[in-house]
Order: C-alpha cells, then sequence, then structure tokens
C-alpha cells in the first residue's frame, strides 16, 4: 500500500507533464536519423550530442521552449525543423534536445 501512495503522485506528474514517454531506442533511433549528422561533429557550430555543458548553459539561458521553437523554425544554418521528418510534436523536438544533452 505504502508503494501506491509514494509512486502514484510520481506517474501522474509524468502523464501531466506532457513528457514524451517514448522508449530510449525510439529516441535514438530519431536522432541517428536526423540529428546527428551535425550534432556527433559539431558540424556548423551545432552543440555537440553529450556536451553536457553546453547543453546545460543553452537549456538555462533560453529555456527548453524557447529550444524546441528554434529547431521548428530553423537557424542560419539548421532548416526549419532540423532534418527531423518524423517530428510531429515539441515534445518530439524536446525529447531530441533531452536526448543530445546527456
Amino acid at each position: 500500500m505504502k508503494f501506491n501512495k509514494a509512486i502514484m503522485p510520481l506517474i501522474a506528474g509524468i502523464l501531466l507533464s506532457g513528457a514524451p514517454i517514448l522508449g530510449n531506442a525510439d529516441v535514438a533511433q530519431r536522432y541517428e536519423a536526423s540529428c546527428a549528422a551535425c550534432h556527433d561533429t559539431g558540424a556548423l557550430n551545432a552543440p555537440k550530442t553529450g556536451d553536457t555543458a553546453v547543453w546545460a548553459k543553452l537549456k538555462a539561458e533560453k529555456g527548453m521552449p524557447a529550444l524546441v521553437q528554434s529547431v521548428r523554425n530553423g537557424g542560419k544554418q539548421m532548416p526549419a525543423g532540423g532534418l527531423c521528418n518524423d517530428c510531429k510534436s515539441s515534445a518530439d523536438y524536446a525529447a531530441l534536445i533531452e536526448f543530445m544533452s546527456k
């Protein structure tokens, strides 16, 4: 009974947060198909995947909504939507940003 009382708020929080509930494999596949070309190497000044300091700074300075919007709109070197043909929602882009930032 104590387990249910402790875990239920956590589960409800995740469900109500709108956080993407994609398996790591799905996000990893989407990353490889769309983001890896630039973010693995840092091409065109793309923040490198796994560079936690750079990603933490970006998330702190801009916030996730602004980062997602910048992917949607594109940038100086990045096309609108990045290269992700599978991303349908802001949650999809946020999942990729979280994946790259770890």
